[in-house]
């Protein structure tokens, strides 16, 4: 299928999840929202996700998929903020404008990062801040994703560093800002632009036109897409068209207003009243997830058993992981796959057991990094408006017969 008429054949209407009500006045988190099921329709180059909107697509995986530390394409979550997606893009004539305070502006097309400049390769988790966003009651504002807001990719493309410095940098540069190319549809509505400070820019920060050795499918950016590795996906803007470099912040609504926690220590504040200072989320927290068995399954009384799960963090790197079967009352450790993979990418772990007690039984598992960071229980997180950040313990429910 050509990628410009993508939308000609993605012909398909599909229901908004319903998010009930609530009656909740203190803020309080539980487990987020499980085992939702996947739509019967299917977007190209995607087999059936869990659906929330076609417009903007908002695609959830399904939790039986993270047991695989690469998360195949065809099963990648998706997240657009506006509806208004270009239908028609020409691999031949795309091209990303480098402009602001630099000695040289850039025009670069896809044949020009794929041959002028070193192809490099980082394996991340892409997560959206609000993953896991059901957990939070009363709800909190966005997308009530349950938990497979997220994937991880090997992902393939040239430093951003390397650009700059062909363009040049300008003395007194001193921020980035990039422009994707959706667009909104009422005329008022802010564009999706983000900015990040020079000194944040290391080696691992690249724009991507391959993931997991194949072109960026439509959905997840295509053609090109900026990567920051151990930040929250949503400065991993899609569909680049524009960067530019300024001295001075550009105040933007999805910098100054959206995605962002209180500034206190708990990043939390109560319902009725937001806490005055807020800071932007960026890093992510450690956080592990149960991929086998899910929520609803069936185990064998006596039967050889192998929870098989991942964890990861924002680059520092994971430590154990530890499970435990009998509610949290006591933790075993997990065992690590070798982190080949490297430090942004999800750590596999597998723990064998045999469930010994009939009816019902709780699966829980947590992650520590090497900073000693380890998961609190979900009970233990407190609330925000934003939903964001959640990293409780995770748990599955299975029958044991």
């Amino acid at each position: 299928m050509q990628r410009r008429d993508f939308f000609k054949k993605a012909a398909l209407t599909v229901g908004a999840v319903g998010l009930g009500a609530t009656t909740a006045k203190a803020g309080t988190t539980h487990q987020p929202t499980d085992n939702r099921k996947v739509s019967k329709n299917t977007f190209p180059e995607k087999r059936p996700l869990i659906t929330y909107s076609d417009r903007p697509p908002l695609l959830e995986t399904p939790r039986d998929v993270f047991t695989s530390v690469l998360t195949p394409n065809d099963q990648f979550f998706v997240r657009w903020h506006l509806p208004d997606i270009p239908m028609h893009i020409d691999p031949n004539t795309y091209h990303i404008k480098i402009n602001g305070l630099v000695e040289k502006e850039l025009d670069i097309t896809l044949h020009d990062l794929k041959t002028n400049f070193e192809q490099v390769e980082v394996t991340a988790v892409l997560q959206c801040g609000g993953n896991s966003r059901s957990a939070f009651s009363p709800i909190a504002g966005g997308i009530q994703w349950g938990n497979g807001a997220m994937g991880c990719a090997t992902w393939k493309g040239v430093r951003l560093r390397d650009i700059l410095d062909r363009a040049g940098l300008k003395k007194d540069a001193e921020w980035i800002g990039f422009n994707g190319s959706e667009k909104a549809a009422y005329y008022e509505t802010p564009s999706f632009i983000r900015e990040m400070e020079i000194e944040e820019l290391d080696d691992h920060v690249i724009l991507a036109y391959e993931m997991n050795g194949e072109d960026l499918p439509y959905l997840n950016g295509y053609p090109l897409r900026l990567v920051i590795p151990g930040n929250y996906s949503d400065s991993w803007v899609k569909m680049l068209s524009n960067i530019t470099v300024t001295k001075k912040y550009k105040s933007l609504f999805f910098m100054d207003v959206a995605y962002r926690v209180p500034d206190n220590e708990c990043e939390c504040e109560e319902p009725e009243k937001k806490f005055k200072t807020t800071k932007p989320i960026t890093k992510m927290n450690v956080k592990s997830i149960i991929g086998y068995p899910t929520t609803g399954m069936t185990l064998n009384h006596n039967s050889h058993t192998v929870i098989r799960g991942l964890a990861w963090d924002d680059g520092h790197g994971i430590k154990d992981v530890m499970v435990s079967v009998d509610k949290g009352k006591t933790w075993k450790k997990a065992i690590l796959d070798d982190g080949k993979l490297g430090r942004y990418a999800y750590r596999a772990f597998r723990f064998p057991f045999k469930p010994s007690k009939y009816g019902e039984l709780s699966i829980m598992t947590k992650a520590i990094n090497k900073l000693g960071e380890e998961q609190p229980f979900a009970k233990d997180i407190k609330w925000n408006h934003g939903g964001y950040k959640f990293n409780g313990i995770d748990e599955v429910k299975v029958k044991v017969v």
